[in-house]
């Protein structure tokens, strides 16, 4: 069964007001447009175009999950659709953030349960018992992200470029000395990390720091070595003027993708989006512990728990090319699977091992499955139940595919 669906972008004050509106051929809201969700979250689920059989992608598993998820993904993940594709488009920067493995997420769950926070209690962790890997393709000419932590030798070469930079206006480099104390410890990423957030809530010498980093990182020039991330200071000193993640920025790993390229995001791994368009796929969790650039609640023992302090070399998920014009982005999860297909008249064919959302980003598409057929044109999606059995793809455009993983 092909259903169509739809939905209404979310607003998130980062948002573009423009990116999803241009790629996907809709009128602009003239608000920011931040997230398009396809899924049966609840916090966005899809709705149904014309509301029949259901009237959104919740309703309709509920109904029948076996019909609609498939038996073998309702044995192994629940009644519940384990993945959540989104359209991303980030105007300014996203908060620093981490994401659970499932244990944690269960018993961090249960915890606050049993000590009575509400749903919504903003200084709850775990909104559901699920882990929240993701990945992400960028569609824009470029996306701009940090994502895991550098290795150690960089970042201290980092604050000895900045003292460097500081001692034409100021030969007493002292501010540094309690960030490079705990850069030169035998712990050194999560010292450094617990310092700022613990100390910056407190001010004195955290907030010292972010100062002078800022006010140095202003006078870099464009071919100095850390060039990029001296700009990304600035950048999110606007945004987030006094914030310690601005120097927690220097920690990690700054990636500009290029269209076509894709980062995953397992759990443990700090990152924040900085700008850009992209195809966002997770598994379906609201789970965010925060780490900075945002005035939300920041758990500082939880997240410590949850940080993969380790460094991350490449971060980028490169694609397998299983045919022409057929891509496929597979994390180590079995969550999720994401493919980009360039459909041609030749055809292309997609597997599934469950039920599976298609997205037309370009061009007028026809899928067929076992059963049932759809005509997607740009800017134009379709949930896919599991009896399709396989997929195949024709036409003139540009399709994403989300179905879980084998």
């Amino acid at each position: 069964m092909f259903v169509p669906i739809s939905n209404v972008p979310r607003d998130y004050a980062w948002g573009s007001t423009t990116a999803i509106a241009d790629l996907l051929g809709t009128t602009p809201s003239g608000a920011p447009e931040a997230e398009l969700w396809l899924g049966a979250h609840p916090g966005s689920p899809s709705r149904i175009v014309g509301g029949e059989p259901a009237p959104d992608l919740v309703a309709l598993i509920a109904r029948d999950p076996d019909a609609a998820l498939g038996s073998a993904s309702v044995d192994r993940f629940g009644r519940r659709l384990p993945f959540l594709l989104k359209v991303l488009a980030a105007d300014s920067p996203l908060s620093l953030q981490a994401h659970p493995t499932t244990e944690q997420a269960q018993a961090g769950f249960e915890r606050e349960n049993a000590a009575g926070l509400a749903a919504d209690d903003p200084t709850r962790n775990y909104k559901d018992a699920f882990h929240k890997p993701e990945l992400i393709v960028a569609l824009s000419p470029t996306f701009d992200a940090l994502c895991g932590f550098r290795p150690v030798d960089e970042a201290r070469d980092i604050v000895k470029a900045l003292t460097v930079l500081g001692r034409a206006d100021s030969p007493d480099p002292t501010v540094f000395d309690p960030f490079w104390e705990r850069l030169s410890s035998a712990d050194p990423m999560r010292s450094a990390v617990e310092w700022l957030l613990r100390s910056g809530r407190e001010g004195g010498d955290v907030d010292a720091l972010v100062e002078r980093v800022v006010a140095l990182a202003s006078t870099a020039q464009p071919d100095d070595r850390f060039a990029v991330e001296f700009a990304t200071v600035d950048t999110l000193a606007a945004a987030y003027p006094g914030d310690p993640g601005i120097v927690l920025s220097l920690l990690l790993n700054h990636v500009a993708l290029r269209a076509g390229e894709a980062l995953y995001l397992p759990a443990g791994n700090i990152h924040a989006y900085l700008s850009g368009l992209g195809i966002e796929l997770m598994a379906a969790s609201d789970n965010v512990l925060r780490g900075g650039l945002t005035p939300k609640h920041i758990d500082v023992d939880e997240l410590l728990d949850v940080l993969d302090f380790n460094p991350v070399v490449d971060p980028r998920l490169r694609p397998e090319h299983l045919a022409d014009g057929v891509s496929v982005f597979r994390p180590d999860v079995p969550d999720f699977v994401l493919y980009e297909i360039e459909a041609t008249d030749a055809g292309a064919r997609v597997p599934l091992e469950g039920a599976a959302i298609a997205l037309c980003t370009a061009g007028n598409v026809e899928i067929a499955g076992a059963t049932a057929s759809a005509r997607l044109a740009r800017g134009e999606s379709v949930y896919i139940t599991p009896d399709e059995a396989a997929l195949s793809l024709s036409g003139a455009g540009t399709v994403f595919v989300a179905t879980v993983g084998s």
